[in-house]
């Protein structure tokens, strides 16, 4: 699971203790609700299924594909169903393909996601020769679902909008800068992201 409200809070603190634009940020938009995820098949196959639909439409796919499949746990009932009955269900060819290198991938034994790396960059790396799961959906599992405190995703553009305005910048920073500003935030990365999408949800009155 992610990181927990209290281990979320304490990081934010110790941020904050470092870093005086997130004190005052913190102060401003209050403490963020936990993201949490299980760790696994499941979470993955979901993050496949809602790429770039609606809430909505991934729902109703993720149902269709559980009528069809039966043990949403078990890859090899995906890889069983194959090709065919995942068309049936609403999947895309592109996606069809996700998933099932997915499945593949965790059954042939060369993906164990009980076990990842350690070293988070490893555990990047192995995630990412998933078809379809690119470093964003990596970070976000890791973050998420295995409560690593220190990811930091970079790349996406709600965080890099709100970590310029936290730090006063006139203009979004791009991901080099933005990962370069965060080095001093070390250990609590993690935390920051997930303070960033929780204060830019925010709609100012």
């Amino acid at each position: 699971m992610g990181l927990s409200a209290e281990r979320l809070r304490a990081d934010l603190d110790a941020l904050a203790a470092k870093e005086p634009a997130f004190a005052r940020a913190l102060a401003e938009a209050g403490y963020p609700e936990p993201r949490l995820r299980d760790r696994g098949y499941e979470t993955l196959l979901r993050t496949i299924v809602g790429q770039q639909i609606s809430v909505h439409a991934a729902a109703a796919v993720w149902n269709k594909l559980a009528a069809a499949v039966g043990d949403m746990t078990d890859p090899r009932a995906l890889l069983a169903v194959g090709a065919d009955g995942l068309k049936e269900a609403g999947f895309s060819r592109q996606k069809t393909g996700y998933a099932l290198s997915l499945a593949q991938l965790i059954v042939d034994g060369e993906l164990d996601l009980e076990h990842l790396p350690e070293d988070d960059e490893e555990a990047i790396a192995a995630l990412i020769k998933v078809k379809g799961i690119g470093r964003w959906s990596a970070e976000i599992y890791l973050l998420f679902a295995e409560g690593r405190g220190d990811i930091w995703p970079a790349g996406d553009l709600a965080v890099q909008e709100q970590v310029g305005r936290i730090l006063g910048h006139s203009e979004r920073p791009k991901e080099p800068l933005v990962r370069e500003l965060a080095e001093a935030w070390r250990p609590y990365r993690g935390a920051a992201a997930i303070f960033a999408w929780h204060q830019y949800s925010i709609k100012p009155i």
